[in-house]
């Protein structure tokens, strides 16, 4: 079987937007008054399309700005930078409510949980 690393853009891509949409499904059911999406589970897919973009194009430059800051503070900076890409994805598009950024920063923790998970069994799957 071919690892993550050996298959397409097109492939990571469609892993990320399921991982996004999934995320932002958790988090809007753990976190019911600060994250909302109408009830319409669309919602979720598009939003989750749209941060699987971000965070295919855009994170990447912001990580590499923020260099400094990730590193005097041992990594603690991402949390910011999650956060900062999904309050993005809210502002983008309307249908994604998220009441603060702290709600935000929770949202990417919560994500990065949900790709934690979902790259491990994928990993255990291919071995």
């Amino acid at each position: 079987m071919q690892s993550s690393a050996q298959r397409g853009f097109a492939y990571r891509l469609v892993i990320r937007w399921i991982v996004c949409s999934l995320g932002l499904w958790i988090a809007a059911g753990l976190l019911s008054g600060s994250v909302s999406y109408g009830s319409h589970f669309s919602v979720v897919v598009v939003a989750g399309l749209l941060l699987a973009i971000i965070n295919s194009i855009l994170k990447p430059l912001l990580v590499l700005a923020s260099l400094p800051a990730i590193l005097v503070t041992l990594g603690l900076f991402m949390l910011v930078i999650n956060g900062l890409t999904v309050f993005l994805a809210s502002k983008l598009y309307g249908p994604l409510q998220i009441s603060s950024f702290g709600a935000a920063i929770l949202t990417g923790v919560i994500i990065g949980l949900v790709n934690y998970l979902v790259t491990a069994i994928l990993e255990e799957r291919n071995m």
